[in-house]
């Protein structure tokens, strides 16, 4: 792999692996950022940005145009080389081994795919003080588990100032919970990723790399409640938001995330958002068929009248308006599930 090549004047590897992480407003940090990196630079770049899973991405092509580097998007298994902008492909992980880039279209995390945790994380076990982590401009929170494996293998953090982020919450998240290197203007994160790439890694991993829990694995494998029970050791009172199965809580460093058997993964905010969704789905489902059994029994009614059987009739008609009515209690309980608020500055 040419990343391995990477080293200044006295030899030995330097942070040859710079990977960043973005969701909304990522187009225009994206542009600015890699806008004037050179084909020197000596380091290979990879990009998650949350994208639509069933459409084509033409994120490659958009930065390509004011970009001097290759941006593509990766085929699995293919090289790593300095030099390249790597895009995660729409509804893939983008997870680095030593040599390669592995594509897979596991388990989402914080109900995305692709999702910035897995690459970074990945990043850390593989290649740990020689890693950059970027956060951007992003709601939510996604990228802050990744860039704390990314500090516990002796790699650097950097983070968007949250202040002129488009969307502040995930690099809100990423200072908040993670001891950053770096919190800067996108402006001068350009120029500190050009000199960080030339200097050899002063620290080095220590045996908190080895506690960090990388997540999903090439293999996919479900893992058993024993063997959760084992790595996990908490179960958590809520069950899986994509598939319903039971959640385990995990601690690493001071961020607490959520996974299932299957492997989906939640950091709080994003279980949150789960919760919400799941809860709005079965409130919808809650107007629809109380109304539906107003109609039903409006209909009785309407028959009990034709035979004239009045007692009947009335009986129908008070139950189905009854059932209309708890109908729109719902719609106004549904008013009232308010989204994730976004996260705060203190």
């Amino acid at each position: 792999m040419k990343a391995h090549n990477n080293g200044n004047k006295r030899g030995g590897r330097g942070r040859d692996i710079i990977v960043i992480g973005t969701s909304a407003g990522g187009i225009e940090a994206l542009t600015k950022l890699l806008g004037k990196i050179p084909k020197t630079i000596g380091a290979a770049l990879f990009v998650v940005m949350h994208v639509a899973p069933r459409q084509k991405s033409y994120l490659p092509e958009i930065l390509a145009r004011n970009c001097e580097l290759p941006v593509i998007h990766p085929k699995d298994g293919q090289g790593i080389e300095h030099g390249n902008v790597y895009i995660a492909p729409p509804d893939q992980h983008m997870l680095l081994e030593e040599n390669r880039i592995v594509l897979i279209q596991g388990p989402k995390e914080n109900r995305h795919r692709p999702a910035v945790d897995p690459l970074f994380r990945t990043a850390a076990k593989c290649h740990k003080e020689h890693v950059i982590g970027v956060v951007l401009t992003g709601a939510l929170d996604d990228g802050t588990s990744g860039l704390q494996a990314i500090k516990q293998c002796g790699g650097l953090a950097v983070v968007q100032h949250p202040e002129e982020a488009f969307a502040p919450g995930m690099p809100l998240s990423a200072v908040r919970w993670v001891q950053t290197d770096y919190c800067l203007p996108l402006a001068k994160i350009r120029p500190l990723l050009l000199r960080l790439v030339k200097e050899k890694p002063e620290k080095k991993a220590n045996g908190e790399c080895s506690e960090v829990n990388y997540g999903i694995n090439v293999e996919g494998k479900t893992m058993t409640p024993e063997q959760m029970q084992a790595k996990a050791g908490t179960p958590a009172p809520v069950a899986c938001p994509e598939c319903s199965g039971p959640l385990w809580q995990l601690k690493e460093g001071g961020t607490v995330n959520y996974r299932c058997l299957v492997g989906h993964a939640f950091s709080p905010e994003s279980l949150l958002d789960g919760e919400n969704e799941a809860l709005e789905r079965a409130l919808w489902t809650a107007v629809k068929t109380l109304e539906e059994r107003g109609h039903v029994l409006a209909l009785l009614a309407e028959r009990a009248g034709h035979r004239r059987q009045m007692v009947s009739q009335e009986n129908w008609r008070a139950r189905a308006e009854e059932s209309y009515q708890q109908a729109a209690l719902v719609r106004d309980v549904l008013k009232k599930v308010a989204p994730v608020p976004p996260l705060a500055g203190e």
